[in-house]
């Protein structure tokens, strides 16, 4: 199936009116497990700070260039064929990244970018964290948590 990742959106505009960034924190879930198992000091748990990720709901999910992909050690689910501006490409779809934002948490597919692109947050993480990016105020609202029964306590 053709997934639409960066790119492909009007909200995708580097910096221009209607941007709205957030900052991030992405996470290896599975390392994230061991460590509550015993398995894992928590200190050893890959997690990487992204600030002023550009909020794209034009993207389905998080995206990240490779790089941050394989330093957070996310595996492999599966490659896809994805539609973006500069015509059809092949990427990778990986799994158990644990996304936290504006005080919410959860655990997302990651889609693999040319390293050197941006790194995007897009709709699957906004809606089931109940997060709506407020282009007025260039920021994330956050819906209130009786809305969202997918709402994942951290």
């Amino acid at each position: 199936g053709m997934a639409s990742i960066a790119g492909t959106s009007s909200m995708a505009s580097e910096g221009g009116v209607g941007s709205v960034l957030a900052d991030i924190m992405v996470s290896n879930n599975e390392d994230e497990v061991l460590a509550r198992n015993g398995h894992l000091p928590a200190s050893r748990i890959r997690r990487v700070a992204l600030k002023d990720v550009l909020v794209d709901t034009g993207a389905l999910t998080l995206c990240l260039p490779e790089r941050l992909i394989a330093e957070l050690g996310l595996p492999l689910k599966r490659r896809v064929s994805s539609a973006t501006a500069a015509g059809v490409i092949e990427t990778a779809v990986h799994d158990h990244a644990t996304v936290a934002v504006a005080g919410r948490e959860g655990v997302f597919e990651c889609l693999a970018l040319p390293d050197g692109a941006r790194p995007l947050l897009g709709l699957a993480p906004l809606e089931m964290l109940g997060l709506q990016p407020d282009v007025a105020k260039q920021n994330l609202r956050l819906l209130p948590d009786d809305t969202r029964d997918t709402y994942i306590i951290a």
